[in-house]
């Protein structure tokens, strides 16, 4: 995880070229120039958004194109289109303003152009090319824009930033909010109200240039054998915030290893505080007006941190996550090497599911526990059997033909177990009726019986292939 000779040298800050208020965002930006991916700053109006973007222009001496979203016409990025003399093909008359040989791409205001634009805009961001001609010069593609939603708590109502359609803004790696006056220094404040910066070319003497470079070739140098913990953190990330509920595409996993890469090869190695601002920059669902709980993610980062850096324990992390019961099991036979851990992730499963869930999981593995087959130790086994008991204690049969003979009226739930469990044969039969059974007897009613039941048939299946029933 440690990085090269890179680590402790100290490159050119972004209020040394005269911007300022993104600090806290500083190594993500600087991350964001060394992979190359798209980025997209989110904020108010005049809080320096396009300046920094420009900026970053200037001081990296790029051949860069500022196109307003909202006013810009395609024939703008293109030019005007003309075969050429043999009338084989077409070509396109160029301008200052056209994109064929920018090296960077600002495209302000993003949230405000029409919808057949934001299609236009799609190749260019997620593929670097324009009318499927690719764009051999485009490094960086970067974008700006107001919130999308009118409730921002502020005075200002951006009724005009619509949201942006998902698919654009999934090909944007890192989501970057400018921070408004309430949030500058003191110090800051009076810098950036200091009007001798106006109209100024940005320059650093070539610092921050040399720098990148730098790090883009130890990037290069370590994409091909990312550092596992990086892996594990966006993995245990990625799957933790798909289980509550907040979607984040396999493509955006890449985009996102790829990212904290860059991060700790900028930082000079991992940093708790800075892979919770990484993880809340690096989901889209702002660009699009929904606004995620920030007590998930923190949840999120917290499982995913401890998943990537606490050695032989980390694995529990991954049993939580795991949304199927065969899948929890499975990852408790291959990868717990301890009895005390065992024990610990059974506790933990037990507490965090749903009643029907952690009893169905007990049921079905207790009796291989037992005896000696799962790697969990005495309490660990105690823990299953407190849950598994009452159920197996309960005479399927006789109960079974008990509530068949009720009232449907008394027990509507009743007729749609019993669907479930007629399709059923032999013991998968019997485990079913077992389990049912105490369900009504509980009154636990699972909501649905099918997947429940499909999930202790998958982990009936595990224990008899490796031999422990």
């Amino acid at each position: 995880m440690a990085t090269k000779k890179t680590r402790n040298k100290k490159t050119t800050s972004l209020a040394e070229i005269g911007v300022f208020g993104f600090d806290p965002y500083e190594p993500l930006i600087l991350a964001s120039l060394v992979t190359e991916d798209p980025l997209l700053l989110i904020g108010q109006s005049g809080t320096g958004k396009t300046f920094l973007l420009n900026t970053l222009a200037e001081v990296l001496q790029l051949e860069h194109r500022h196109y307003n979203a909202s006013l810009v016409s395609f024939d703008d990025l293109i030019g005007f289109p003309y075969p050429d003399v043999k009338n084989e093909s077409v070509k396109f008359l160029e301008t200052p303003a056209t994109v064929w040989g920018a090296e960077s791409v600002l495209i302000d205001e993003i949230s405000r152009c029409k919808p057949e634009h934001q299609n236009r805009f799609f190749s260019l961001v997620h593929e670097r090319r324009v009318q499927g001609i690719p764009l051999a010069k485009l490094r960086y593609r970067w974008a700006a824009m107001n919130p999308c939603t009118a409730d921002q708590g502020g005075l200002e109502d951006y009724t005009g930033s619509e949201p942006l359609d998902p698919a654009l803004a999934d090909r944007f790696a890192l989501f970057i909010w400018a921070v408004d006056w309430v949030d500058l220094t003191d110090d800051e404040r009076l810098k950036v109200a200091t009007p001798d910066g106006e109209g100024k070319i940005a320059t650093d003497g070539d610092k921050l240039r040399k720098r990148v470079e730098a790090w883009r070739a130890e990037f290069l140098g370590s994409v091909a054998s990312c550092p596992a913990p990086i892996l594990e953190y966006v993995t245990m990330a990625v799957t933790t915030l798909n289980g509550s509920g907040i979607r984040v595409s396999p493509r955006r996993s890449r985009l996102m290893t790829r990212s904290l890469l860059a991060l700790t090869i900028v930082t000079g190695g991992p940093s708790k505080q800075i892979f919770r601002k990484f993880l809340e920059s690096s989901l889209p669902h702002a660009c699009w007006g929904t606004e995620l709980q920030k007590n998930v993610i923190a949840a999120a980062h917290r499982a995913a941190w401890d998943s990537a850096m606490q050695g032989e324990n980390r694995w529990i992390h991954s049993f939580m996550a795991a949304s199927s019961l065969a899948r929890k099991l499975t990852i408790l036979l291959d990868k717990c090497r301890n009895a005390d851990s065992g024990s610990q992730s059974i506790a933990q499963l037990l507490a965090s599911e749903p009643r029907d869930r952690a009893a169905a999981f007990a049921f079905v593995v207790f009796p291989a526990a037992a005896q000696g087959g799962l790697p969990i130790g005495a309490e660990g086994v105690n823990d299953l059997g407190k849950v598994a008991s009452p159920i197996l204690s309960v005479d399927g049969e006789i109960t079974w033909q008990e509530r068949r003979s009720e009232s449907n009226t008394r027990h509507p739930e009743v007729s749609r177990i019993a669907n479930v469990i007629g399709k059923l044969k032999g013991g998968r039969q019997e485990r079913a009726k077992q389990f049912f059974s105490w369900c009504l007897v509980s009154e636990v009613i699972p909501e649905d019986l099918r997947k429940l039941e499909s999930e202790m048939e998958s982990c009936a299946k595990i224990l008899k292939k490796r031999g422990l029933t």
